[in-house]
């Protein structure tokens, strides 16, 4: 099943900055109407302005939220209930990431993470199914991450919370496919956004970056082949040509072979 994001009217969480921001600006020539998501209005209405000016004639809606408080995640979802367009894509973009050891990690950005990465992407998907079906064909299209192939030391909730997220995609896709919402999932790897500096602890903690250079793409790039995936009817998708090649062989590598290499990566960045 396919998706025709023409004349779509589109949700698009974690819409203020980095791939959410970059999803409108790219939908934003075709699009009939765009809903950004996110905590800070400011930061949405620039992106609006943005928008406007690339189209003077779309309709774009400001919906502020906190996905990682289950207050705000309700609130959006009565928006959607309520809402006065006809939704028929959910762009499950916003995400969090911390990096450095479990055992240093604040409680807090542990449970923020698990919210913004599983709770507010099922929910929201769950919240938004009669919307869907009733304004199908349409689509979801959730941002997951290279990382959800590999269990990752100094990421692990991260990796873990995006394993959830490609495995959830994959699941729903059959369920859905029968009611005219195609489900798509996008595994970029490292991307140029303003994820890294948010995931960086206080103390200036940050990941091991060995080897990221062949598989950085920019953030056009991962929308663009996302977007496309979307509407030829992709379940999955890894945007670049190292990463398309990474993804499927971290899938397929024999665990304790997978282990073995990332014990020793580990190691050698404590040096």
């Amino acid at each position: 099943m396919k998706f025709d994001s023409h004349d779509c009217t589109a949700i698009i969480t974690g819409a203020s900055s980095g791939l959410g921001a970059e999803f409108a600006r790219q939908l934003a020539p075709k699009a009939r109407c765009l809903v950004l998501v996110a905590r800070r209005l400011e930061a949405l209405e620039e992106v609006k302005e943005e928008l406007l000016a690339l189209r003077p004639g779309l309709e774009v809606l400001l919906v502020t939220a906190d996905l990682g408080a289950e207050s705000g995640r309700a609130a959006l979802i009565e928006w959607v209930q309520r809402a006065p367009v006809k939704v028929n894509l959910l762009i499950n973009n916003a995400g969090l990431g911390d990096y450095g050891p479990l055992l240093d990690a604040s409680a807090e950005k542990l449970r923020m993470q698990m919210e913004v990465n599983v709770s507010s992407v099922v929910l929201l998907s769950h919240a938004m199914l009669p919307v869907l079906k009733g304004n199908a064909p349409a689509g979801i299209l959730n941002v997951s991450s290279l990382a959800s192939t590999l269990p990752m030391p100094d990421l692990a909730v991260y990796a873990a919370s995006k394993a959830f997220v490609t495995s959830f995609s994959e699941g729903i896709a059959i369920e859905l496919e029968p009611l005219g919402i195609q489900v798509t999932c996008v595994c970029p790897g490292p991307t140029p956004t303003n994820f890294s500096h948010m995931a960086k602890r206080p103390d200036g903690t940050d990941t091991n970056r060995e080897g990221q250079g062949i598989l950085r793409i920019p953030k056009q790039q991962v929308v663009s082949e996302a977007l496309a995936a979307l509407g030829d009817g992709r379940t999955c998708v890894f945007p670049g040509l190292g990463v398309s090649i990474a993804g499927p062989l971290f899938r397929h590598l024999p665990r304790p072979l997978m282990r073995w290499f990332l014990r020793r990566r580990h190691a050698s960045s404590k040096v």
